[in-house]
């Protein structure tokens, strides 16, 4: 198998985040690079689990020696995916999950060009809206800022080689795996491929040749 990134990008409140937790819990072929983040931990949120929470100045030192494979400024707050991990996690043979914004998904679509985008629209408006709700942790300026966010970020679906709609979990779950089922055996991410089709047809020729003769005999 030939790993590759798998990036999930989705409005705040879109269900990213759940969507890459489910595929995780089910699939032993993929790892999950950790991001950065100079935002607060929500209640249960654990310091390398779900995010490795840096202080700014930590963020800014590891922007300043080039280790970030893509950092953005979302909602006030840094984020960022380390190199290091992401290289970690394809070195262990295992596809590389992400959940990241739409800017930071171009950023790492640059660094690593194999990787494959994925965007996951929320059936409408009205459910976005109860989905950062239910959350409770938005007042009415994040609020307002994370609608705004989602306006900018529609307009660069045509940037993702995948769109969906969750408007279900469960099916979009499985059309996210089975996304990752083709991509593993799309034609380019074949290893020595040229190689294996050259040594095929030479032996085919061969065949053809030995029954050809047989014929004519």
């Amino acid at each position: 198998m030939n790993p590759f990134p798998l990036v999930l990008s989705a409005p705040s409140g879109g269900g990213k985040t759940t969507v890459t937790k489910r595929l995780m819990e089910r699939r032993s072929d993929l790892g999950y690079s950790v991001s950065c983040t100079t935002r607060a931990p929500r209640a249960g949120e654990v310091d390398g689990v779900d995010y490795h929470f840096l202080t700014e100045r930590q963020f800014i030192e590891h922007r300043e020696r080039g280790e970030f494979a893509e950092w953005a400024v979302v909602h006030g707050k840094f984020y960022g995916t380390l190199k290091s991990a992401v290289s970690a996690v394809l070195a262990s043979g295992k596809h590389v999950m992400m959940d990241i914004d739409v800017q930071g998904a171009a950023q790492f679509a640059g660094a690593w060009p194999g990787a494959v985008l994925v965007f996951m629209l929320p059936p409408s408006v009205e459910v976005l809206l109860a989905r950062l709700q239910e959350r409770n942790t938005e007042d009415g300026a994040t609020l307002l800022t994370r609608l705004r966010s989602a306006h900018e970020e529609l307009q660069v679906v045509s940037r993702y080689h995948y769109v969906l709609v969750n408007d279900d979990l469960e099916p979009t779950v499985a059309r996210v795996s089975s996304i990752i089922d083709a991509e593993e055996v799309k034609r380019e991410r074949i290893r020595a491929l040229d190689s294996q089709l050259a040594e095929l047809i030479q032996k085919l020729d061969s065949e053809i040749l030995r029954h050809s003769s047989g014929i004519r005999q």
